[in-house]
């Protein structure tokens, strides 16, 4: 199939939506080596992950191997130490290979950030080994009945001793039942944000069970489980950071994370533009090529200016991010926003633009399609991301 797996006569090198336009050459040069990764490693198994629904954890190593396990993790805790713009530079490339896969792979690197930003020296182990891959991390805030309202969240953890007990559930967590490494946002003290902690809970600890492997419309390359908690016993020594502490710790994460997720988003819209403009270049209807309709023309060009958009809002967002700028969470908000919301609609327009031949698994543009859908629920819902930008914008100070 002409069109399957990556553009041929088709190129956007030198032009308006080149990715690498405006980068340093070190930049491009983190770019490059990632854009390789996912053409070698990612992109030939992606079609067989999704319909297998298996985990690859070993070429997930193998992007581990590259330093791509802890992005944003201090060298001296094995990490890459590099910046957010770095990040999203990654895995806006990875993604164009596999976006499931490359999503996964930004969630285990927010959580190993969290760790290494807030976790003590007795943490050193537990980054390294996730910076590896060596352990696989899973985030853990989400619940039954504690989706946007994260703040409400009831998972306990009572002192007893040298422990912390738990009890309760988590809901919809990537990685679940096959991670090794769980990043838990629990309730030590009252109601509210301020009585929630994080703990660290490793799999095959006594009292913690998952739920069935649930169904996804996309996302098929990571399995997804609810984390139950059943008189789980942890060391208090699994503390991240302070008790009391746990919310913030969650929220710092997901600025990252948000910029990650709408990364992902940039580099499935840029392999859809790329399928969409080989394949108006060699179908041919009424005797012409579809690339010579001037509506086609105008949608190609709409597309491109939903990508660039996007690229230069979160690019922009990460900038803000590494600068410590005070309007850095309304940003990493917007550009989750703006760019998996358009990122979505450039993919499903890819599609449209196969016709009926979009629908069908044969044809990448429709796993990319299904692969960003959820990007506009996950770390932070549209409708969250729009509530966070009104109230800087409504803010008195």
């Amino acid at each position: 199939l002409v069109t399957q797996t990556c553009a041929r006569n088709f190129s956007v090198s030198g032009k308006s939506v080149d990715s690498s336009d405006g980068l340093s050459e070190e930049h491009r040069a983190v770019q490059s080596m990632a854009s390789d990764f996912a053409r070698k490693e990612l992109a030939p198994g992606r079609d067989k992950w999704d319909e297998e629904e298996s985990f690859p954890k070993e070429v997930l190593r193998e992007a581990a191997a590259l330093g791509f396990g802890g992005v944003c993790v201090r060298e001296a805790r094995g990490g890459s130490g590099l910046s957010r713009l770095h990040a999203s530079l990654i895995f806006e490339a990875l993604s164009a290979g596999c976006t499931s896969t490359t999503a996964y792979l930004s969630i285990h690197n927010m959580c190993a950030w969290m760790v290494d930003e807030f976790g003590g020296s007795h943490h050193d182990e537990t980054v390294r080994q996730m910076c590896s891959m060596e352990k696989f991390g899973s985030y853990c805030l989400t619940e039954p009945g504690a989706g946007s309202d994260a703040a409400a969240l009831s998972t306990s953890a009572r002192r007893d001793g040298n422990e912390y007990v738990l009890n309760g559930s988590k809901a919809f967590i990537s990685g679940g039942g096959e991670t090794d490494v769980y990043v838990v946002m629990v309730r030590t003290g009252g109601s509210g944000p301020k009585g929630v902690s994080c703990v660290l809970v490793e799999k095959g600890t006594p009292g913690l069970s998952f739920g069935k492997k649930e169904r996804k419309v996309g996302w098929n390359s990571q399995p997804t489980r609810a984390v139950i908690f059943e008189d789980c016993r942890i060391p208090v020594s699994n503390l991240v950071g302070k008790e009391g502490q746990g919310f913030s710790i969650a929220m710092l994460g997901l600025n990252g994370g948000r910029i990650n997720v709408a990364s992902c988003s940039l580099g499935a819209a840029q392999q859809s533009l790329e399928l969409a403009g080989e394949h108006l270049l060699v179908r041919k209807a009424f005797g012409k090529r579809l690339a010579d309709f001037q509506h086609l023309q105008f949608e190609l060009a709409d597309m491109a200016s939903q990508l660039l958009a996007s690229r230069l809002m979160v690019r922009y967002a990460a900038q803000a991010l590494d600068n410590g700028a005070s309007n850095k969470v309304a940003l990493c908000s917007m550009a989750k926003l703006f760019a998996t919301e358009n990122c979505f609609q450039l993919c499903d327009r890819a599609l449209q633009l196969y016709g009926g031949y979009g629908y069908l698994k044969d044809y990448a543009v429709q796993q990319f399609m299904r692969d960003t859908r959820v990007h506009r629920i996950l770390e932070g819902t549209s409708e969250i991301m729009k509530l966070i930008v009104a109230r800087e914008l409504l803010s008195d100070s």
